[in-house]
C-alpha cells in the first residue's frame, strides 16, 4: 500500500476534545489573573450562554445589559449536578417518582435516586422516533406511568436531536388532575420548592441536554433552543462533548410566573456551595467578610479555570457545529447506500447539536454487532454504542428492573454502533472511516 493511499492505515479516536491555542492562553490568562475558583469568568460564561441559548447567538455583547442575561444560568461542575439541583429545587425526594427513559446513561436516573426518589422506566418508541430514530420514550406509555406520585419526567435529548416536547407537555397537562403538589416542610428550601410545584401545577418537565448545546426544535413556528423548551434543563460540558470545559455543565429553566429569576438563581447559588449566602467573589468587597451557612448542602460550583475553557469554546462554537454537519452529511450518504439506519439529525423542524452518530446494522444482534465493533478497531477506526439500556445494569437490576420489559429499548441497543464524530476529523480521516465501515459491514448484511 502506497504511503498517500487514504487506505493506509489511521488511528482515528472516537472523541477526543477540539483544544485550541485560544481556550489555552484564556486559562493561562485566569492562572494569572489569581482567580481560579468561581469569579468573573464564570459569571461572564453564565451570561454568555443565557444569550445564546434565547438568542442561537455567540457574539451578543451580554456585558452591554448584564441584567438582561443575568440570574438565567448557573455553571456547574458536571450535568449530573445540574439535574440534581434541578430535582432539589423543585422539592423531589423520598416519596416521590421520576419517570425516566429506560434508554439513556446513569446520570440521567442515578441523581434521582441522589436526590432519595424513585426512579420509574419507560421504554423507548419501536426504532425510535419515526422522523429522528432518536430513541425517544414512548408516548402513550409515559402517560400511563404517571401516578399521583409522579413529579417529573426526564427527557433526555440523545446525541443532541430535542425531544417532542410539546407532546410531552400535552401528556402532563391531561395528567395535571393526578398532580399534588408538595406542601412546604417549614424550612427555607422547602418553601421555595413548594411555591415552585405549586406555580408550575403539573409534572415537572426536566431536560437531560447533556447532548444538546444549540440544538433546536421549532414551536408554535418559532425557532426554540435547547434549555428554552423544558421546565428546567441541565447541560453536559464534559471532556467529550461538543463544547467542553474540561468537566462541568450548567442548569437554567424557564421563567416561572410568580417566581423571580434572581430567586431561583440564589438557591442553585445556595446548593452548589455548601448553602453558603456569599461566594468568593462577593466576600471581596470591602468588609464583606461575614456570611452565613443557610442550609447544609453541596459543593458543586464551577471555576474560573473551567469557565476560561467554555468562553473561548463558545467563541468558536457555531464553527464547530458547522464541521460536525459537513461530516454527518458524509456519513448519511454511505449509510443511506447500504440500507443501514441511522439518526436523522436536520429536518425542517428539527435542528440537532449533532454530538453522536449513531447507526443501526439491519439483521444482526448484540454478537455480530461486537463483531464489527471489533473489525473496525483493528483498522483503526474506534466506535462505541450509546447506549446499554439501564435495566440491563447492574445497579439497576438490583433495583429489580427486567430489561425483558423494555423490549424496545433492547432492540435498538442490540445492533447499534457509534461512528466516531468529533471536530478533530480530517476529510482524510472521514473518508477512511466511510469506506472501511462500509467494507466490514458489507460483510454482514
Amino acid at each position: 500500500m502506497k504511503e498517500n493511499d487514504n487506505l493506509t492505515k489511521r488511528i482515528i479516536p472516537f472523541s477526543p476534545p477540539d483544544i485550541s491555542d485560544l481556550e489555552i492562553n484564556e486559562v493561562c490568562d485566569a492562572l494569572r489573573s489569581g482567580w481560579i475558583t468561581t469569579g468573573p469568568r464564570t459569571k461572564l460564561l453564565e451570561r454568555r450562554l443565557a444569550a445564546y441559548i434565547e438568542t442561537g447567538k455567540t457574539d451578543v455583547d451580554v456585558d452591554a445589559d448584564q441584567e438582561r442575561w443575568s440570574n438565567r444560568v448557573v455553571c456547574l461542575n458536571s450535568a449530573t449536578a445540574a439535574e440534581e439541583l434541578n430535582l432539589r429545587v423543585c422539592g423531589i425526594g423520598e416519596g416521590d417518582e421520576v419517570i425516566v427513559p429506560a434508554y439513556t446513561y446513569t446520570a440521567s436516573a442515578s441523581a434521582v435516586i441522589h436526590c432519595g426518589a424513585t426512579v420509574k422506566f419507560v421504554d423507548i418508541r419501536k426504532d425510535g422516533d419515526p422522523d429522528t430514530h432518536m430513541p425517544e420514550m414512548d408516548m402513550q406509555k409515559l402517560a400511563e406511568a404517571i401516578s399521583p406520585k409522579t413529579k417529573a419526567i426526564v427527557c433526555v435529548d440523545l446525541a443532541g436531536i430535542v425531544c417532542d416536547y410539546e407532546k410531552i407537555l400535552q401528556i402532563a397537562n391531561e395528567k395535571k388532575s393526578l398532580f399534588v403538589p408538595k406542601k412546604s416542610d417549614g424550612t427555607l428550601l422547602g418553601d421555595f420548592s413548594s411555591r415552585i410545584q405549586n406555580a408550575i401545577g403539573r409534572v415537572v418537565i426536566i431536560s437531560d441536554c447533556a447532548h444538546g448545546l444549540g440544538g433546536s426544535r421549532v414551536v408554535n413556528g418559532e425557532r426554540k433552543y435547547c434549555g428554552s423548551l423544558a421546565d428546567f434543563t441541565g447541560f453536559s460540558f464534559h471532556a467529550v462533548k461538543n463544547f467542553t470545559t474540561a468537566e462541568g455543565g450548567a442548569a437554567t429553566w424557564k421563567p416561572i410566573e410568580g417566581v423571580d429569576n434572581a430567586e431561583i438563581y440564589k438557591f442553585y447559588q445556595l446548593l452548589s456551595l455548601h448553602g453558603q449566602n456569599k461566594d468568593a467573589l462577593a466576600k471581596t468587597k470591602v468588609g464583606a467578610w461575614e456570611y452565613d451557612i443557610i442550609g447544609p448542602w453541596y459543593k458543586c460550583n464551577m471555576t474560573d479555570v473551567m469557565a476560561a475553557i467554555g468562553l473561548r469554546q463558545l467563541d468558536r462554537y457555531l464553527s464547530l457545529l458547522d464541521r460536525r454537519e459537513k461530516i454527518i452529511s458524509k456519513y448519511d450518504k454511505v449509510c443511506d447506500e447500504l440500507g443501514v439506519s441511522r439518526l436523522c439529525h436536520h429536518n425542517p423542524e428539527i435542528n440537532s447539536s449533532k454530538h453522536l452518530y449513531l447507526v443501526r446494522i439491519p439483521g444482526i444482534g448484540e454478537e455480530k454487532r461486537n463483531e464489527i465493533i471489533t473489525e473496525l478497531a483493528e483498522r483503526g477506526v474506534l466506535t462505541n454504542v450509546h447506549y446499554k439500556p439501564l435495566p440491563m445494569m447492574t445497579a439497576y437490576k438490583t433495583l429489580g428492573w427486567d430489561i425483558k420489559d423494555f423490549p424496545n429499548s433492547f432492540s435498538y441497543y442490540e445492533n447499534l454502533i457509534t461512528l466516531p464524530l468529533h471536530t478533530k476529523l480530517t476529510d482524510e480521516d472521514v473518508e477512511y472511516v466511510v469506506r472501511n465501515f462500509k467494507e466490514v459491514v458489507c460483510r454482514y448484511i
